[in-house]
């Protein structure tokens, strides 16, 4: 018997309004959006809707073009027009190869070789490198997990800037042209276990948000889009986490939504703390969205029993957690107490919610009420995924460390339909990106770009270094 999640049935009438609202906007945002200005594109979903898309895959099927990649980074591409830009970071002594499905001793000492912090900008339509720059170069100040790398915070765009952030070292702006613009350097923290950094930089309306959860001094920063100064900065009390925060516009306000080991935190977009959540697991890494007029939340440390997902109404003020035993209060909708993910982020696709876990589990719920349609079904010989999963064309996409994509088809019933490999890749751990009908997914090694009918050109000439 499937288990349901605890949850409350009592919705105001104005959230039903709008809950339809929201739902009728991610529709219109889902089917007419070109661009991918950020992780998991502009409204941190994972979701797109082009009947072209490319459903099936492998290293010489629907490939359009790929391009390697110099160096090691873990940076989603995002996608602006017909231009696509990504991260790397070349250690000019050589990278250790990453271990797939390691999660301990995977610590590694501060490198002592000089590391090319960089910046590509490709050509959508052919993977042409239409320009290259050197963000930085010198020594990490800082070490990283053998599965991390020092570019695998994704940058984001507004469509006139690139803001390339890299943790412990800074952030870097540059026009669509790879003309510099301004950059800021940030002070290398230490990090949990020395494992590195990872939560990404989002911007809107003007403004670019970074979230710095360390083991020394953890804050929370705005700055001005167009100059890079600062306009504010709080202080946090959190340790090392990874998660990418989020601009949630609901029918309320704006709020920085910023998930954490001790308090799910919001505040307003001048930097004041509106409500806070306790609860999570003690490492926070997923990234937080919105739908049906809720938030989703959520954290799956995978030694924790405690891994949370919160659907939240908005209009909180004040410390909303949750009583002892309580399934919902006013502004909790619903949650489920351990069905959380460790590294990927939940989906939220139609009508349902998607989690899959590291260690290759899908589960599915009810994205109204929490009610569990299908929980933990192992996808076949599913293991080791950290990239998020993504979705279109009526279909669940799953990437693990090994280059498979399990593909599920969408829905309140568990049903797996195919693979599609990339055997001879070395490691895949970025969440891809989609515009238009292209794919572009990362690996340890090149981007590709998938596009339906599209048959292989010539490998495209390498990259400097």
């Amino acid at each position: 018997m499937l288990k349901s999640a605890r949850r409350t049935n009592f919705v105001p009438a104005s959230l039903l309004l709008a809950s339809a609202l929201t739902c009728a906007a991610a529709t219109q945002h889902a089917t007419a959006d070109e661009n991918w200005p950020q992780f998991r594109g502009a409204h941190s979903l994972g979701t797109a809707e082009n009947d072209r898309l490319p459903e099936r895959w492998s290293e010489t099927e629907n490939v359009a073009w790929k391009r390697p990649i110099p160096g090691r980074g873990w940076s989603s591409p995002i996608v602006w027009g017909n231009r696509v830009f990504l991260t790397t970071c070349v250690n000019t002594a050589g990278t250790e190869e990453p271990a797939k499905g390691l999660y301990f001793r995977g610590e590694r000492p501060t490198p002592e070789s000089v590391h090319k912090w960089l910046v590509y900008c490709l050509d959508l339509a052919t993977g042409e490198v239409l320009w290259e720059r050197l963000a930085h170069e010198g020594v990490p100040a800082s070490s990283i997990h053998v599965k991390n790398t020092f570019a695998s915070e994704t940058p984001a765009t507004d469509g006139q800037r690139i803001y390339a952030y890299f943790g412990n070292l800074g952030i870097f702006c540059y026009d669509l042209d790879g003309n510099a613009l301004w950059s800021k350097q940030f002070e290398p923290h230490k990090t949990r276990n020395g494992w590195g950094t990872a939560a990404s930089p989002i911007v809107a309306d003007g403004r670019v948000y970074i979230v710095d959860d360390n083991d020394d001094a953890s804050f929370v920063v705005a700055l001005d889009a167009a100059t890079g100064n600062e306009l504010w900065r709080e202080a946090r009390d959190e340790k090392s986490n990874w998660a990418t925060p989020y601009v949630w516009q609901n029918d309320v306000r704006s709020e920085l939504i910023t998930p954490g080991t001790n308090r799910i935190r919001s505040y307003d977009l001048d930097g004041k703390l509106l409500w806070e959540l306790g609860g999570m697991s003690s490492i926070a890494i997923p990234t937080p969205f919105s739908g049906f007029g809720m938030l989703y939340v959520s954290s799956g440390y995978v030694m924790d029993k405690k891994k949370p997902i919160y659907a939240v109404r908005p209009g909180a003020s004040g410390d909303i957690s949750l009583s002892e035993q309580a399934p919902s209060n006013p502004f909790i909708a619903w949650h489920v107490a351990d069905g959380g993910p460790y590294n990927t982020s939940p989906l939220l696709y139609g009508d349902y919610l998607y989690v899959l876990l590291d260690r290759g589990m899908l589960s599915c719920y009810d994205a109204h009420t929490g009610e569990a349609k299908y929980e933990k079904q192992r996808l076949p010989n599913g293991r080791a995924f950290t990239a998020s999963p993504w979705a279109y064309r009526g279909k669940i996409f799953a990437l693990n460390e090994y280059g498979s994509t399990f593909v599920v088809e969408a829905g309140p019933e568990f049903k797996v339909l195919y693979n599609n490999d990339l055997a001879s890749e070395p490691m895949c751990m970025a969440t891809p990106a989609i515009a238009g009908d292209r794919l572009l997914l990362r690996t340890a090694a090149e981007l590709y770009c998938f596009r339906e009918g599209a048959t292989p050109s010539a490998p495209p000439a390498g990259t400097s270094q």
